[in-house]
């Protein structure tokens, strides 16, 4: 992408993707974050177009076939997650960075595209804090936490797959030390 660059934050789920891109938004206005689509159902308070767009699997599959997706991904068996080629290009054609808040499947498929890419992944602060938000959002029952954890799990362990490390203890010091990674702080 001439005249951008493009930033991959990755982590689990739960671990505060969103949270700390909401700080950095917030601290940096300018920063661009690419709105990621998803077959998911909105949770309360979700916005279409600003959380999320929330898809149909008929748009879903769609998009796929016409290639509108720089990456996807079907996430914990479930919902179809993917960033919209449209949503890059828009940036990236006025030069603008811009930051994909991703899981690790897509983070990969960036990386094999976009091997110049920027790649950040969010670590949680122990196990037990992970878990806690997990079960503190209220959104997904016992079951749905477990098969979170599990994939958790593995996730952690390719961290060490990513350029750089962010522990998520305080979203507000992560999303400062994201933005000295991005050069805007």
């Amino acid at each position: 992408m001439p005249n951008s660059r493009l930033y991959v934050l990755a982590g689990p789920s739960g671990v505060g993707k969103g949270t700390v891109v909401n700080a950095l938004r917030k601290m940096y206005p300018q920063v661009k974050v690419a709105v990621s689509a998803t077959t998911r159902a909105p949770r309360p308070g979700e916005r279409d177009g600003i959380d999320y767009y929330f898809l149909s699997e008929e748009r879903f599959d769609k998009l796929l076939a016409a290639d509108g997706f720089l990456e996807w991904a079907q996430v914990h068996g479930r919902a179809r997650y993917g960033t919209l080629r449209s949503e890059v290009e828009e940036h990236s054609s006025r030069g603008e960075d811009v930051i994909l808040e991703i899981d690790l499947a897509g983070a990969r498929q960036i990386r094999r595209t976009h091997p110049d890419a920027h790649f950040i992944f969010l670590l949680p602060p122990s196990q037990q804090a992970l878990e806690e938000r997990l079960r503190g959002r209220g959104t997904e029952d016992d079951a749905e936490v477990a098969r979170r954890l599990e994939t958790a799990k593995i996730e952690l362990a390719a961290a060490k797959e990513f350029e750089h490390q962010l522990i998520n203890d305080h979203p507000e010091q992560a999303a400062r030390e994201l933005a000295a990674l991005m050069g805007i702080a």
